[in-house]
């Protein structure tokens, strides 16, 4: 059985993903080296790990053509909140930081409220705080 599970995103530059990344509030993992090349940090209370590496070295882990994020996305990263303030809040560091808010808070469903950004390189994030006890 597999141990962990991380995901690993290109960047064109690590100091500024760096600095965005820590502004919005991630934690630097103090595991993982620190470089010109690679920058890691842990989420959530479960230390989910993102590793950033720049375009040429994650470039170098595979042959696939990466996707033209401009008008697309690879895939919707979701941050589960604790509430909706958090949501906000999350948002506003994002947009303070340099990143593009895509998508204001918004209640769907009566019991779900959410928001979505993207980072410096364009990967699409997304906010969610879920209130199950109104889930029906």
């Amino acid at each position: 059985m597999t141990k962990e599970i991380w995901l690993n995103l290109p960047v064109k530059n690590i100091q500024k993903t760096t600095d965005f990344f820590t502004k919005i509030g991630f934690s630097l993992n103090t595991h993982a080296p620190q470089s010109e090349t690679m920058a890691s940090f842990k989420i959530g209370q479960k230390d989910f790990i993102i590793n950033f590496f720049t375009d040429e070295v994650f470039n170098s882990f595979t042959s696939f053509k990466r996707a033209d994020l401009t008008n697309a996305t690879e895939c919707l990263i979701s941050i589960d909140a604790e509430s909706v303030t958090e949501v906000d809040e999350i948002l506003a560091k994002a947009e303070a930081a340099g990143g593009y808010i895509y998508a204001k808070g918004s209640e769907k469903d009566s019991w779900m409220y959410g928001g979505g950004f993207t980072d410096l390189d364009e990967h699409k994030w997304n906010v969610l705080f879920m209130d199950f006890s109104k889930f029906s």
